[in-house]
């Protein structure tokens, strides 16, 4: 049997990598695209953002619940360590979140033929209601630190 020389394979490379970033197309790609490209792009700025996710949740949370780690003068010291607390931490948490969250609702809008209108939808609810959980903790750590200062002066 002849091979078809009209049409070109998709590389297994480029396969994998379209399958890993869970892209789906009516034709068949064989050379990245820019959609692709992007996509890539993205689960590679997502996946660096989880990894400062865990370091800051690693070393925040051993700073402040288990012991100092005296660091200070360190080239190496993370700017925010110096002043790091549990109301500093939810804060960060809460933003480190939102971006992740944002790094997901985009590669899901530039892929979103393959996605339901429920599921676009429900990604989005889900966004805003990070949104609205980190005003949340943001005001009342405002309001707490208010309250705090207020009452040190009495």
């Amino acid at each position: 049997m002849a091979p078809d020389r009209g049409r070109r394979r998709q590389p297994a490379a480029l396969q994998a990598l379209i399958t890993s970033i869970g892209y789906k197309a009516t034709v068949p790609a064989v050379s990245l695209n820019e959609t692709i490209i992007m996509l890539v792009v993205l689960a590679l700025i997502d996946v660096v953002m989880i990894s400062n996710l865990l370091i800051m949740v690693i070393v925040g949370g051993y700073e402040t619940f288990v012991s100092r780690m005296g660091l200070q003068g360190h080239p190496d010291q993370p700017e925010w360590l110096s002043h790091v607390n549990a109301s500093v931490l939810k804060v960060k948490l809460a933003t480190a979140i939102i971006g992740i969250s944002s790094i997901h609702l985009l590669k899901t809008f530039i892929n979103a033929d393959n996605y339901s209108d429920r599921v676009l939808i429900a990604q989005t609810v889900i966004h805003i209601a990070f949104l609205l959980s980190a005003m949340a903790i943001a005001y009342t750590d405002k309001l707490m630190a208010s309250a705090a200062a207020a009452s040190a002066k009495h």
